[in-house]
C-alpha cells in the first residue's frame, strides 16, 4: 500500500485502497497496444509508398514529403495537451475519441483525390494519433500497479520499438500484396479494420474511471509549448526542400519559446494554478528529467538509422522495399524479444537495465555498420544479421525500462502530461535523427563519388554518438540512483523520498 494513504481512501489511480484491480486490466491492455502501435507504425510505414504515391496522385517531391512530415509535426503539436485534458476528462474518453478520429482519417487518407485532400487527412491523422499515444501511457499507470505495472510497460516498450522498427517491412509487404495503381492506399485502408477491433474491445474493456479535478486549461502554456515546438521541428520536417537553411532562425526562438513556456508554467505552479506540464515533474520527482533525456538522445539515433540503412540498401544495393525492409527485422525480433523480458527485470535492476541495454545497441549497431563497409556486399547482410539482433536485444532493454523508470514516481493524476511530454520528447529527438542522419548520408555520398558503404557507415556511426550521449546521461542517473549505499534498483528506494513525493503530490 503506498504511503499517504489509508484504507477505504481513493487512491491516485481512482480506485480505493484495497480494492482488487480491474481483472479485465490485462485485456485492455492489449487494446490500447493496437491501437498505439497503428499511431506509432503511421509514421514510417508511409516512406515506402512515397514514390507510387507521388506518380499516381502528380505531386510534387515537396508535397509528398508533407505527408510524412505533416504527421509528425501534428503528431508532436497534440502530444502533452492531449495528455493533460485526459487527466482532467477521463483517459478513457480521450482514447476512445481520438481512435475513431484515427480510423475515420486513415480512411479518407486512403480514399484521397489528391494530394491536398491526402496532407490535410494525414494532418488531421497526426492530430488524432497525438491525443492517442500519451493515454496509453497513463492508462497504463491508471490500470497496474508495483510489478504488474513494470510487465506492462515492458509491452508497451515492445510496441514502440516494434512499430518504428517494422513500419519499411510493413509498408513493403502491403505494396507488393497490392499491387497496381492505387496499392499505396491500403496502407491508410489497413488502419480501418484493425483500428475498428481496438474501439470495441477499449469501449468494453476500459475501466471507467472518474476524472480528476477539470479546472482550466493553461492556454498560454498550450500556445508556449505549440509555437515552440513548431519552431523546432518545421525547419526539420522540410530539411528536403532546404528547410534548414531557409528556416534557421526558428531554432533560437523555438528555444526562447519553449524558455518563456518554461518561466509560464513555473509562475503558474506557484500561485496555486494548474500547469500544463507540472515544473515538479522536472524538479522534484525522482528520475523523470533523467528519463526524458535518454529518450530524446536515444531517438536521435533510433529514429534516423532506419532511413540510412533503407537508402542503402534500396539505392546502394538495389533491394526492393520488402527485402530491404526484411535486412533489419533481426533488430525488430531481439527488440520484441527482450522488452518483455526487460519489463519483468526493471524492478530488480533499474537503471542499470538501461545501461546494459545501450551498451547493447551501441556495440550492436557499430558492429552492423562496420560490417557493411567492409564485408563485400553480396555477404554483408548476412553477416550483419547477428550484430542487428545484438542491437535489438539492447533496444528492447532500453525504450520500455527508461519509460518504467522515467514514468514510476509520477503521480498517476499527471500521468497523461507527463507521458505526452515524454513521446513529445521522444518525437523531437526522432525529428532530429531523421533530418540530419539521412542528409549526412548524402553529403558522404557526394562527396565520395557515390560510395554508399561509407556514407551507411559514417551516418550510422553518427547516430551512435547521440546514443553514447544517452548511455553518459543513463550511468550517472544510475550512479544516482544508487546512492551511499550502492543500491542497484528501484527496490531499494522502498520507503525512500520517490514514495513520499509521489504520495505528496
Amino acid at each position: 500500500m503506498k504511503r499517504g494513504a489509508r484504507a477505504g481512501e481513493p487512491a491516485q489511480d481512482g480506485r480505493r485502497t484495497g480494492e482488487r484491480p480491474d481483472p479485465n486490466r490485462w485485456r485492455a491492455l492489449w487494446a490500447t497496444l493496437v491501437a498505439g502501435f497503428m499511431s506509432l507504425l503511421d509514421v514510417t510505414i508511409v516512406a515506402v509508398a512515397l514514390p507510387s504515391l507521388q506518380r499516381d496522385l502528380g505531386a510534387s517531391a515537396a508535397s509528398v514529403q508533407w505527408v510524412v512530415s505533416g504527421y509528425a509535426l501534428a503528431f508532436a503539436l497534440a502530444l502533452v495537451t492531449a495528455g493533460r485534458i485526459g487527466d482532467a476528462v477521463g483517459r478513457r474518453r480521450v482514447f476512445l475519441w481520438a481512435l475513431a478520429a484515427f480510423v475515420v482519417c486513415s480512411a479518407v487518407a486512403g480514399a484521397a483525390p489528391s494530394i491536398m485532400w491526402l496532407v490535410v487527412a494525414r494532418l488531421a491523422q497526426g492530430v488524432a494519433a497525438g491525443c492517442l499515444a500519451p493515454q496509453n501511457s497513463a492508462l497504463i499507470q491508471q490500470m497496474f500497479e508495483g510489478e504488474e505495472r513494470g510487465r506492462a510497460f515492458g509491452l508497451f516498450g515492445a510496441t514502440v520499438g516494434i512499430s518504428s522498427a517494422v513500419g519499411p517491412v510493413t509498408g513493403g509487404l502491403i505494396l507488393a500484396l497490392a499491387d497496381g495503381a492505387d496499392g499505396w492506399r491500403w496502407i491508410f485502408y489497413v488502419n480501418v479494420p484493425v483500428g475498428a477491433l481496438a474501439l470495441l474491445l477499449g469501449s468494453r474493456l476500459l475501466p471507467r474511471v472518474a476524472p480528476g479535478r477539470r479546472g482550466h486549461l493553461d492556454l498560454p502554456g498550450v500556445a508556449l509549448l505549440g509555437a515552440g515546438v513548431l519552431a523546432l521541428m518545421l525547419p526539420l520536417v522540410l530539411a528536403e526542400a532546404d528547410g534548414i537553411r531557409r528556416l534557421w532562425w526558428l531554432f533560437p526562438a523555438g528555444l526562447a519559446l519553449l524558455a518563456g513556456f518554461a518561466r509560464w508554467e513555473r509562475r503558474v505552479a506557484a500561485r496555486g494554478g494548474e500547469p500544463l506540464l507540472d515544473p515538479r515533474l522536472l524538479t522534484e520527482t525522482p528520475g523523470y528529467a533523467a528519463g526524458a533525456g535518454i529518450a530524446t538522445l536515444y531517438f536521435v539515433g533510433f529514429s534516423g538509422v532506419w532511413l540510412v540503412f533503407a537508402l542503402f540498401f534500396q539505392n546502394g544495393l538495389d533491394y526492393s522495399p520488402l527485402r530491404s525492409g526484411l535486412s533489419v527485422t533481426p533488430f525488430a525480433v531481439g527488440s520484441a524479444a527482450a522488452a518483455v523480458v526487460a519489463g519483468r527485470l526493471v524492478e530488480r535492476l533499474g537503471r542499470l537495465l538501461t545501461v546494459l541495454g545501450l551498451t547493447g545497441v551501441v556495440l550492436g549497431l557499430g558492429t552492423a555498420a562496420l560490417i557493411l563497409k567492409f564485408v563485400p556486399p553480396g555477404t554483408a547482410v548476412w553477416w550483419a544479421a547477428p550484430a542487428l539482433f545484438v542491437g535489438g536485444i539492447g533496444s528492447g532493454c532500453v525504450i520500455s525500462p527508461n519509460v518504467t523508470m522515467t514514468l514510476r514516481d509520477v503521480p498517476v493524476r499527471m500521468a497523461g502530461a507527463a507521458g505526452g511530454a515524454l513521446q513529445t520528447g521522444q518525437r523531437l529527438g526522432g525529428a532530429v535523427g531523421t533530418a540530419a542522419l539521412p542528409g549526412l548520408f548524402y553529403l558522404v555520398l557526394g562527396a565520395t563519388g557515390h560510395d554508399y558503404r561509407t556514407a551507411v557507415a559514417v551516418s550510422v556511426g553518427t547516430g551512435i554518438l547521440a546514443m553514447l550521449a544517452a548511455l553518459a546521461a543513463a550511468v550517472l542517473d544510475w550512479r544516482r540512483d544508487r546512492g551511499p549505499n550502492g543500491g542497484t534498483g528501484p527496490a531499494d528506494r522502498a520507503g525512500g523520498h520517490s514514495h513520499t513525493h509521489a504520495s505528496r503530490c
